[in-house]
């Protein structure tokens, strides 16, 4: 390509120089300065009603705020300033405020882009890096586009372009329709993404649909409008969309043979959703796996264990698996304290006091209200049990039953209510002639520290120093 000096570069340069060079140049700059300070006005103001919407709409909705905002001075500059353009250039000449207008609308079409680049990616803590590299190819490319419009070789750039041809199958192209066909339809997608975005989250606010339901229609949504415009710029451009036939075959036979198990998880997640076997917020238990569902995607789930692990379960497992659902007809589960009293103490009032110790603590539910047993007489006293409805369980209970416990420590010390320990005490019956007895060790019965119910023989060889026969 024959790179030539722009008619329309050096007309601007003359543009330039003589304006600089006529009175009227200081008019221009006041102008410019004008437009530029009436945009800043209308910024803050902007900026004002931005921020009174953001206090009443949710964190995941302010996504780009920032981009936003750095958009409001370039975008209402470049406003402006071609209106005062088209106003003033019947009566003077405008080349500066000609030359203001490019860079004013290239960063205004930036931080635009930036704007809604991260809206879109905003549901998603994985796209980062994805949205960096998408945020330096647009600045890139919206800058070097600017240049060649500044420099006048814009028009040589495209010829050049359209001049590279070659041929796919019975279709010819140009590197120019490619180009522009991969433009359009990083476009379109990105409009189409962006809208969907907008209809889930309406969708998501929504409390008269089902979890599952909103996930299901969500993605639907997104699915249709990215097919909706990546078909609408293939026709567009000029590409004959009955060339996807051969792909969608080889999609096909890569599935049959290759992708089955993703095949399966994809088709697994969508019945999921379905069915409504397993919702968003489930307390759930899929071996070796216990946790409260966090995700539904299109592969896996996201089980959110109660110690902040997260396991990524295929959709396929959660299908074919048994799965414990903790809360797939309760929003509450049970818990239980147990403590053991002597046998001396009122088991009436220990009773009492431990239903009274749950009274007052958050998410214990009084319907129904909790229970206290008596278990069984042990061997150093009586076993209680104290059981109780929790809200949520998926949040835990051991906190619960910590407070619980610590109330019952207290008031049964302040009412004289003794927990036994284990004793065990070792009685001679015969006198010990140099430490052995007269008849041998089977001569001595004695109670050592072992188990309740260990059996008499037991007993006896463990003071020989044997093991015990069980």
């Amino acid at each position: 390509m024959a790179m030539q000096e722009s008619p329309a570069f050096a007309k601007l340069v003359r543009d330039v120089v003589r304006d600089f060079g006529d009175p009227q140049i200081i008019w221009q700059i006041v102008a410019l300065a004008v437009a530029l300070g009436v945009a800043l006005v209308l910024r803050r103001w902007m900026i004002g009603r931005l921020d009174r919407h953001f206090e009443t709409v949710a964190p995941s909705r302010r996504a780009g705020s920032s981009s936003l905002r750095r958009s409001f001075f370039p975008m209402f500059g470049w406003l402006c300033v071609a209106l005062t353009r088209v106003v003033l250039q019947e009566y003077m000449r405008v080349s500066l405020l000609r030359l203001a207008e490019v860079p004013l609308f290239g960063t205004a079409l930036i931080y635009l882009a930036f704007y809604f680049a991260r809206r879109l990616f905003a549901s998603s803590p994985h796209a980062y890096g994805l949205l960096k590299v998408f945020e330096r190819v647009f600045t890139t490319f919206a800058w070097l586009s600017m240049l060649a419009y500044v420099l006048g070789v814009h028009d040589d750039i495209l010829n050049w372009l359209a001049s590279v041809r070659f041929a796919v199958g019975s279709s010819h192209l140009t590197l120019l329709s490619m180009l522009s066909g991969i433009l359009w339809i990083g476009v379109t997608l990105v409009l189409a993404m962006w809208v969907g975005s907008l209809i889930e989250d309406r969708i998501m606010r929504t409390t008269t649909l089902d979890g599952n339901l909103k996930v299901v229609m969500s993605r639907l949504v997104k699915g249709v409008l990215t097919l909706i415009a990546v078909l609408a710029t293939l026709s567009f451009v000029g590409i004959d969309i009955t060339v996807l036939g051969v792909f969608g075959g080889a999609l096909g036979v890569g599935l049959g043979f290759g992708l089955q198990k993703i095949a399966s998880n994809l088709v697994s997640g969508f019945i999921i959703l379905l069915d409504r076997s397993v919702r968003l917020g489930d307390l759930i238990t899929v071996a070796p796996y216990h946790g409260t569902v966090s995700q539904i995607n299109t592969r896996y789930t996201v089980v959110r264990g109660l110690d902040g692990v997260e396991a990524l379960v295929p959709n396929e497992k959660l299908v074919t698996d048994v799965v414990q659902n903790h809360s797939f007809t309760e929003t509450r589960g049970r818990a239980k304290v147990n403590v053991q009293v002597a046998y001396s103490a009122d088991v009436e009032l220990a009773m009492s006091l431990m239903l009274k110790a749950a009274e007052g603590i958050p998410r214990v539910l009084t319907d129904p209200p909790p229970s206290a047993l008596l278990l069984n007489f042990g061997a150093d006293g009586m076993d209680l049990e104290m059981g109780f409805w929790v809200q949520d369980p998926a949040l835990g209970s051991g906190s619960i039953r910590s407070q619980i416990n610590l109330r019952i420590w207290r008031t049964f010390r302040e009412h004289g209510i003794e927990i036994p320990y284990a004793q065990r005490e070792i009685r001679i019956l015969n006198d010990w002639a140099d430490g052995v007895p007269a008849g041998g060790p089977a001569d001595a019965v004695s109670r050592v520290n072992l188990p309740p119910g260990t059996p008499e023989l037991a007993q006896t060889q463990a003071v020989e120093g044997k093991k015990p026969t069980p």
